[in-house]
């Protein structure tokens, strides 16, 4: 990019691959990336064409060719990792759970916030296309008052007992792969919930398979969501006003369209969000904006939001019983 700014890639699995195509696909610079061992850097680099391949996140971080980290590594070593690069003295992108609890999520904005470094959840979603110009049309009050939000994220995922996404050691579980999607878009939407209710369904690895939740936000307005990892659903969300309402389209959460409904149906706006690749690069183009700007924090992500949501899943955790090892 023009700007000049050079990303690390910190870990080598499927979502770093996937970021990593984006990234690449509308000409962001990616210059390194590290794994836990050497093999697994230079199998990346060669996939991808990365000048520098570290065989330790440590080598990652101190590569003076390197601006910003994305740590791609599961929940439970997000904070470990972003803690890494930030005493580095890099600029950092954290996948989304940002954490696997409040306490964690705090350590990582407060170092950022003391080393004037940014640090930013990759709730990717909130920066694509059809998402900016919903906020716009909810700002408008086209829809009216905002009443409810509905949203869900199903999918049919691993039933083998050692897959990550069942494995409580890594956070596994719908909560912190899924359920994150539809909490932090009500949170986008309502803002921080005033009354929390969740309730759960376990698989025999003690994971979360189901959560369901109930949260009431300012002016009486209620959110729902469901999240599952073992049953795949519609994948669609909807924002009812009293004047108005919007639906949008499967999958919600990745780059697609929305219709907005007057209260008789009638259709006043349709959008399409088509976009290049997964649409993952509007979070780094996000990223790299701050930087240049001299912020700390994205008005669309703000790093104290990814705190306040860590806080609210905490809650969810402790209403459905849900402990990770070593808390």
């Amino acid at each position: 990019m023009a700007n000049g700014l050079r990303w690390g890639i910190l870990a080598t699995g499927w979502i770093a691959e996937l970021f990593t195509k984006d990234l690449q696909l509308t000409g962001h610079e990616v210059t390194a990336v590290g794994s836990r061992s050497p093999a697994g850097a230079e199998r990346f680099a060669r996939q991808f064409g990365i000048p520098h391949a570290h065989g330790s996140y440590e080598a990652l971080v101190a590569d003076p060719e390197v601006d910003i980290v994305y740590v791609a590594t599961p929940h439970p070593m997000h904070a470990a990792n972003a803690l890494l690069a930030l005493n580095a003295g890099k600029h950092v992108l954290v996948e989304k759970a940002f954490t696997v609890n409040a306490r964690e999520a705090r350590q990582i904005v407060d170092l950022a916030t003391e080393k004037r470094l940014v640090v930013m959840e990759a709730m990717w979603t909130r920066f694509l296309p059809h998402m900016v110009r919903i906020r716009d049309i909810v700002a408008s009050g086209v829809l009216g008052e905002i009443r409810s939000v509905v949203a869900d994220h199903t999918r049919h995922l691993s039933e083998d007992p050692a897959h990550r996404l069942n494995a409580l050691e890594l956070g596994g579980g719908a909560l912190l792969d899924l359920g994150i999607y539809p909490i932090s878009f009500v949170w986008d939407i309502l803002g921080k919930p005033e009354q929390i209710s969740a309730m759960a369904r376990f698989k025999a690895t003690g994971a979360d398979a189901e959560v369901a939740t109930v949260f009431r936000h300012a002016n009486n307005a209620i959110s729902t969501t469901l999240s599952t990892s073992d049953n795949p659903g519609t994948n669609t969300a909807m924002i009812l006003g009293s004047k108005a309402r919007v639906e949008i389209a499967t999958v919600w959460y990745e780059p697609t369209s929305f219709r907005v409904l007057d209260v008789d149906d009638k259709v006043i706006e349709t959008f399409d969000g088509h976009v290049e690749g997964r649409g993952m690069q509007f979070q780094a183009a996000e990223v790299e904006r701050l930087i240049v700007a001299g912020e700390l924090s994205s008005k669309i992500m703000p790093a104290a939001q990814s705190v306040a949501i860590m806080e609210t899943l905490d809650t969810i955790r402790q209403q459905i019983g849900l402990k990770y090892p070593g808390e």
